[in-house]
């Protein structure tokens, strides 16, 4: 049985995003540095797979019901990864964009990000859905939740 290029790409994404789950850990406690750039490419994957369900989601790209359960699945996986990688000494060093109360209000960020780990397996369902009213309601929610965190915690470019 052949794969598809979509599938090959997929598996590998997900087998890289496995080996950076087992390593981050490590490298997030030894060098601060280290986590910062991890927790950065995470959040750039995750707002990378979720816009493409923002986009389906508000029109501005062509509903895929294939595309849109990857797409979803990868946000519900990806939504796991980055908040260990805030630990200390990562508010210093590169440059970064989380504001001083991601550490001085460590309970308020961590249920930020717990809300949003919330809502991600409900996109994933609606991905698995292929229903995209269920799609657009789950995108809302997810988006919401992601918006209150980056105004809470996230400076502006």
């Amino acid at each position: 049985m052949t794969m598809t290029k979509n599938a090959r790409l997929l598996a590998a994404l997900l087998a890289g995003l496995s080996a950076l789950t087992l390593a981050a850990p490590a490298s997030a406690q030894q060098r601060p540095e280290a986590a910062i750039k991890y927790r950065q490419s995470v959040m750039t994957l995750m707002g990378s797979h979720f816009g493409r369900l923002a986009g389906m989601a508000q029109g501005r790209i062509p509903f895929d019901a294939t595309v849109a359960a990857d797409n979803a699945h990868l946000v519900a996986l990806l939504s796991k990864l980055p908040f260990n990688s805030f630990g200390p000494g990562t508010d210093k060093g590169l440059p970064h964009r989380a504001k001083p109360e991601v550490w001085s209000e460590a309970a308020k960020f961590k249920e930020a990000a717990d809300a949003m780990q919330a809502e991600t397996p409900k996109l994933e369902a609606a991905g698995k859905s292929g229903n995209l009213d269920q799609i657009k309601a789950a995108v809302g929610a997810v988006g919401k939740t992601c918006k209150a965190c980056h105004d809470a915690f996230q400076n502006e470019r």
